[in-house]
């Protein structure tokens, strides 16, 4: 527990001596525009904490339009999407160990590219040799969510899903603890 909070409070410090390296006037229309937002989760003893931005449809064509298909994307709006892991888990049956990593996807008409980087990129400075996973997911056709949300859904005591829902595209990765 102690190396979880440890873990948190040192992201947490991170995001504020990032906010003020790159220091830009903040102002109500561009947080209204993508609000950031934060979702966790406890899978077992397991501890899982995303942060990302939250970009709305605005009657815009997402998928294929303003998200390019086959184009690595930084999965939300502003600074690239962070994960924590407080232990080692397996994503889509590969070997993630505990750490602070990026969130990146590549997507696709019907599959998904799941992109975990090494570097906490703050911005979309996006760099491919600090990929430490790849795995490859179905997307699903779902109902309408106008402002992205990433979310958790049948969770157990061994496993559950992460959901990216934006648009009518939802896509579930399958995150389960390691042994």
């Amino acid at each position: 527990m102690k190396a979880i909070l440890t873990s948190l409070l040192i992201f947490i410090a991170t995001l504020f001596i990032s906010q003020a390296t790159f220091a830009q006037e903040r102002t109500t229309d561009r947080v209204w525009a993508s609000p950031n937002a934060s979702v966790a989760q406890t899978i077992g003893l397991t501890e899982i904490y995303l942060t990302y931005g939250r970009p709305s449809v605005n009657e815009r064509e997402i998928f294929g339009g303003l998200v390019p298909f086959g184009e690595v994307w930084r999965t939300g709006a502003n600074e690239a999407t962070a994960i924590v892991f407080s232990d080692d888990v397996l994503i889509e049956g590969e070997l993630v160990p505990e750490g602070t990593y990026s969130l990146y996807t590549i997507p696709g008409q019907n599959e998904w590219t799941i992109i975990i980087n090494n570097k906490l990129s703050w911005g979309t400075q996006y760099d491919e040799a600090e990929d430490f996973l790849r795995v490859t997911v179905q997307s699903k056709e779902s109902f309408h969510m106008e402002q992205m949300m990433i979310y958790f859904e049948n969770v157990t005591d061994q496993d559950g899903h992460l959901v990216i829902h934006w648009d009518t595209t939802r896509v579930p990765v399958h995150i389960q603890l390691a042994d």
